[in-house]
């Protein structure tokens, strides 16, 4: 069996961190398979030292939970494993209980596309302790790089100003699986479409590109490669203009476009792919303007990011279309989100919940307990700030937001405020109860979300801070829990 079918067949069930089944062996042993357990996943801190995050990769986990099971080989292999006597590493009723396992899980979620914010449950997942347990690492790979690469592409819409973004990182992506989901969640935080065929194909996202320079090289010279590919493509003609000498090849790109417009077809860009481009984008624009071609784009790539496009923007470049590849689809200034998943609660079958706290020396990583949920408050079209509260304490009648790194941070919801919980129901009982919205409307979610931020909380250098923490009730909950793990009076 070749590698590739290894990695690429259909049961997916062994996906996860070895220490997942030795804790849902050890819940096996000691009886505790239907210990009903909350587990939240989340981030602590939004990357790029941004100011939000977009939410990405749940089309990915309900097509995951909804066909997970273990097949013959899944078994097979774990019956396999060994401890260090030799010995099998699980006892075989465990195995023969996994082969037999049926995900009954309840997992709540906020949609695609919508902004963010650090502590927020992305993800909660409610059920036997044994089945969340596992859930732990395939979920955490879904959300983790989706919504990392869903927010690059904001952030590089966002410099763009409205101009198209093409997602080009197809070969400098992380494998056959990273290349595909960076594609989606690109699409999803913004571009306009990508040069992945398959992720075409696969999501339903536009498609483009036209020739690369060994094009041009394969010919006697680039007057020559550009009207071999006018009479081969009449239709997809962008001419890579920087193989040997740039403005030459925009001028010769010039002449191939008067003799397609001669048979009724037009010249639809140029590519810069080196050197100075605000420079040559600004030659590049007035050639083509005095040559009667003042709708033919000038498209750009060369390891491109949010702040080169803005600082590109800032020297006048003529640059209309931007292709975006390795600081994109790499999320290359930060390879990851850090998202977390913690258990913050536990209940024995008729009894009731008890909360679970994990203490850290570091206040960032201390974790929230409860059953958590999300409220986000707005008016006049613009988000005001996100509470984090228990749904078992409820809500008082004005709320106030406390800020969990500072305490002295606080928010007063004004009265008669609009909102929204956000996080909804995905499963229930292991059955699915959500439809997917389309890709395109995801797409378009995030732009409405964007919108509705602050322009200063947008801004890609020193962000202000959006107002997002834990309702007032339930911030003082967490800290008398705290105080009570640690012995400390209340």
């Amino acid at each position: 069996m070749t590698p590739g079918n290894i990695l690429y067949r259909q049961s997916l069930a062994l996906l996860t961190d070895l220490y997942q089944f030795t804790m849902a062996y050890g819940y096996w042993k000691l009886g505790r398979v239907e210990e009903e357990a909350v587990f939240n996943l989340f981030f602590r801190e939004a990357p790029f030292n941004g100011g939000y995050t977009v939410a990405a990769g749940l089309g990915y986990v309900t097509d995951y939970l909804e066909g997970i099971g273990f097949d013959d080989s899944d078994i097979a292999y774990l019956a396999g494993l060994t401890g260090s006597d030799g010995q099998p590493l699980f006892e075989r009723g465990f195995v023969d209980y996994l082969r037999d396992l049926r995900f009954s899980v309840d997992l709540d979620a906020i949609p695609e596309g919508t902004v963010v914010f650090p502590h927020e449950p992305l993800l909660r997942v409610r059920g036997p302790i044994l089945q969340c347990q596992l859930l732990e690492t395939p979920l955490l790979n879904m959300i983790n790089f989706q919504t990392l690469i869903a927010t690059k592409a904001a952030r590089i819409c966002q410099a763009a100003r409205g101009e198209p973004v093409l997602e080009f990182g197809l070969r400098r992506a992380q494998g056959i699986d990273g290349a595909l989901a960076a594609s989606r969640a690109a699409y999803l935080g913004g571009c306009a479409a990508t040069s992945n065929v398959l992720a075409g194909k696969a999501f339903g996202i536009p498609v483009k590109g036209t020739h690369a320079h060994s094009w041009v090289m394969s010919f006697e010279d680039e007057q020559e490669a550009f009207e071999a590919y006018a009479r081969a493509m009449p239709n997809n003609c962008v001419f890579l203009v920087d193989t040997y000498d740039t403005l030459a090849g925009v001028r010769k790109a010039i002449e191939v476009g008067r003799h397609l417009r001669e048979r009724g077809h037009e010249l639809l860009g140029i590519r810069l792919d080196s050197g100075d481009l605000a420079y040559l984008s600004i030659e590049a624009r007035k050639l083509l303007d005095e040559a009667g071609f003042p709708d033919a784009a000038i498209i750009a790539s060369n390891d491109l990011d949010e702040h080169l496009i803005e600082n590109l923007k800032q020297q006048g470049a003529t640059i209309n279309v931007w292709g975006v590849g390795t600081r994109l689809a790499t999320a290359h200034d930060q390879p990851a989100l850090g998202g977390v998943y913690k258990l913050s609660a536990v209940r024995l079958p008729g009894r009731d919940w008890e909360y679970k706290v994990k203490l850290s020396e570091q206040a960032i990583k201390v974790s929230n307990p409860g059953v958590l949920q999300v409220r986000r408050y707005r008016t006049a079209g613009e988000f005001l700030g996100d509470m984090i509260y228990e749904e078992r304490l409820g809500l008082p009648e004005q709320p106030l937001i406390v800020d969990p790194a500072d305490p002295t941070r606080r928010k007063l919801i004004p009265p008669g405020a609009q909102y929204e919980d956000l996080l909804v129901p995905i499963f229930r009982g292991g059955r699915l109860v959500y439809e997917n919205p389309s890709l395109e409307s995801i797409r378009t979610r995030t732009a409405a979300q964007l919108g509705a931020l602050h322009p200063t909380i947008r801004r890609l250098v020193n962000p202000h801070g959006y107002p997002a923490g834990l309702e007032r009730n339930f911030y003082d909950l967490k800290t008398r829990l705290i105080l009570e793990t640690r012995g400390l009076p209340v």
